[in-house]
């Protein structure tokens, strides 16, 4: 009886205790054969370059940890993936964020304008319940920034590590967070467009209608990591 059902015991868990095993920014067999690509190796920083090749100093990797850096910092700068953009896509990844921090991850960013939010859609990265200042919902972690508030907080702690992913197929997008669907929206609708016109965005003509782009972390002034960043093409 007792060896029956420590027999079950290590079946049932083999799903999951194989995803808590596997080795952080690597890919399984299986998410290889899928089209799974890694965007970060956990030793460089190959694969990323600053947006518009800015000089900065604020990105590190450390301990397998891509980190934007907070203090003794001269020169900040997004980071932004090398080679042709993407246009739908899978993005997953893992985010912690310093007490007080803001960051994002932007898509479909073009490098035309002075910064990467004047083309590409962004997912809010922040510690909720510890910025200074008043948040609205449409600023708060998981969300399409400043256009749609994410349906549910699902952030972990400041400082405890939390899963993201980001489905764009087409015009449908869909924003994840530790497993919880917290934005599902379609691009360039008469509602999109509506919400472009009369809110943050509304002096950015270029924003959002870029349909293929880079990817891009956002350097606000550092204090977040990242790991484990994986994109597959649809």
């Amino acid at each position: 009886m007792f060896y029956s059902f420590m027999r079950i015991a290590a079946i049932a868990c083999l799903p999951l205790c194989g995803a808590l095993t596997q080795k952080d920014n690597s890919l399984t067999a299986a998410e290889k054969k899928a089209g799974w690509r890694l965007l970060f190796d956990g030793k460089t920083t190959e694969g990323w370059r600053t947006y518009k090749n800015a000089a900065a100093d604020s990105w590190e990797v450390v301990d397998g940890q891509l980190h934007c850096k907070r203090e003794g910092v001269q020169h900040h700068a997004d980071l932004v993936t090398t080679g042709e953009g993407f246009t739908s896509f899978e993005l997953v990844l893992d985010w912690k964020i310093d007490k007080g921090a803001n960051s994002g991850v932007l898509y479909h960013v073009a490098e035309t304008h002075d910064a990467a939010y004047d083309t590409g859609p962004e997912y809010q990265l922040i510690d909720d319940l510890g910025y200074p200042g008043k948040l609205e919902d449409w600023q708060k972690s998981g969300a399409d920034y400043a256009m749609h508030p994410p349906a549910k907080m699902a952030a972990r702690s400041q400082g405890e590590y939390n899963h993201t992913r980001i489905l764009v197929k087409g015009a449908h997008v869909e924003h994840w967070l530790n497993g919880v669907k917290v934005a599902d929206f379609e691009a360039w609708t008469p509602e999109w467009e509506q919400l472009k016109k009369t809110g943050k965005w509304k002096d950015h003509p270029d924003y959002g209608t870029v349909k293929t782009g880079l990817i891009d972390l956002q350097d606000h002034d550092g204090g977040v990591w990242f790991k484990n960043i994986k994109v597959r093409v649809l």
